[in-house]
């Protein structure tokens, strides 16, 4: 019996050592530009900080009511790209390559049916670096 509670220990172990290395903690804008309402929880209640971005998840616990530890936005090449689909702003036509939206000085982005792919960029301000409760590592 003792046997199977330790392997049981090191398959436990060595399930959450492959989550944390496989985790990455978002950038300011992967958090900071999601609204409120569109957050998906990503914790459990009580969930600490460190524990939330150990997952690759945001935390902010600065609105009530809506989950504090969250899914980030999407990771894409630049900064200026990180935005929630409702946000973008067409700058293309459809079928337009990624080559011709980068001529535009554009984002893009296929990877979700429905939207505009190539995108206006937003400018990386006060919303992604400067302190407004949102926590980093």
């Amino acid at each position: 019996m003792a046997s199977r509670s330790i392997q049981l220990l090191a398959v436990l172990l060595t399930l959450g050592l492959c989550v944390l290395v496989g985790a990455q903690k978002p950038s300011a804008c992967q958090c900071s530009r999601i609204a409120a309402h569109n957050r998906t929880n990503c914790g459990f209640p009580g969930i600490t900080p460190d524990t939330c971005f150990d997952s690759g998840c945001c935390f902010s616990s600065k609105i009530p009511n809506v989950p504090w530890c969250f899914h980030p936005l999407p990771k894409q090449e630049l900064e200026e790209c990180v935005m929630h689909v409702s946000a973008r702003k067409n700058c293309g036509y459809p079928g337009i390559s990624p080559q011709e939206c980068a001529a535009r000085k554009c984002c893009f982005s296929d990877t979700i049916v429905n939207v505009p792919w190539c995108f206006f960029p937003i400018s990386v301000e006060a919303d992604c670096h400067a302190a407004m409760g949102w926590q980093c590592h």
